[in-house]
């Protein structure tokens, strides 16, 4: 199956380089949009720093630069077809230099990890004799290709993610990639859409999008720091939210605002929906504003 994803030599043309230039950016933009939406429970923001003492919205923005050319390496390597192991070692190159840019603070190491085999998919079908990022393709592509690879896939036994998913069996980023992202194909890029579609606007679609993947995703960052107990905090809070109409009612700021205090009290850091929902993000604006074929 993996055979049919790759290019002849000389197969990357300038319009497709050009192509992975608005992936890339697009990546870039869409975890700046995660950063700067507020409220965000636990998470932090523009505004404070959420749950966390070690970092703050500056350390973030160095993350992002570090990151600019990998997303556009990983595009340009699944425009060629690259095999999984060619991204995996790209990913850890970005995780090297994201970890240098902030002082050893991970930042964005599930996003490296999700956004950028996103960013590979996207490269692979903008590279196709018929240019395509619909989400349908995107998600077609990345399971194609890599799905296989991803299946198999294991990361550090000794990762945080590791030891959540063998205490508590919650799965984590590598199922989500395995699966083919079910949380953003599913869940988010629905959420956010009819949200959009209620003329509510992005930042409105964003924290119910946001809520939603706290109400339905297994976190292994909210394992990791709050445990079974911690885990019920996150998504009983969020569905409340959500029963009360998400930000269709009108005290909505106030609750999410509410929910914000909750989780900085009990240090609780969903970063798992954050990275799924700057990957939401990242779907919707290559869906809408493909540039360049």
């Amino acid at each position: 199956m993996a055979e049919s994803c790759r290019l002849s030599r000389g197969r990357l043309a300038v319009d497709t380089a050009a192509a992975s230039v608005i992936v890339a950016r697009h990546a870039v933009r869409s975890l700046y949009q995660e950063l700067a939406l507020y409220p965000k429970p636990g998470l932090v923001s523009l505004v404070d720093t959420g749950s966390h003492d070690d970092m703050d919205a500056s350390t973030f923005v160095r993350s992002l630069f570090s990151l600019r050319r990998y997303f556009l390496d990983i595009a340009l390597a699944g425009a060629q077809g690259s095999k999984f192991e060619t991204l995996r070692l790209l990913g850890i190159d970005a995780e090297r230099r994201m970890l240098a840019a902030t002082g050893g603070i991970n930042t964005h190491r599930g996003a490296i990890f999700s956004l950028g085999m996103l960013c590979a998919a996207a490269g692979r079908a903008g590279a196709s004799d018929l240019p395509d990022r619909q989400p349908e393709r995107l998600r077609a592509t990345l399971l194609d290709c890599w799905g296989e690879a991803l299946a198999g896939h294991r990361g550090p036994a000794a990762s945080n993610g590791a030891l959540v998913r063998k205490r508590h069996a919650a799965p984590g980023a590598r199922e989500q990639a395995a699966a083919g992202f079910p949380a953003i194909f599913e869940l988010a890029l629905p959420t956010l859409r009819r949200t959009l579609a209620a003329k509510r606007g992005l930042r409105c679609a964003r924290i119910d999008t946001l809520f939603t993947l706290m109400a339905e995703l297994s976190d292994t960052n909210v394992y990791h720091r709050g445990g079974a107990a911690g885990a019920r905090i996150v998504r009983d809070t969020s569905l409340r939210f959500l029963a009360r109409g998400g930000t269709a009612a009108p005290d909505w700021e106030q609750q999410a605002a509410a929910a914000h205090r909750r989780f900085v009290a009990h240090r609780l850091s969903p970063g798992g929906a954050a990275d799924l929902l700057a990957a939401a993000c990242f779907v919707h604006a290559l869906s809408t504003e493909p540039g360049p074929p």
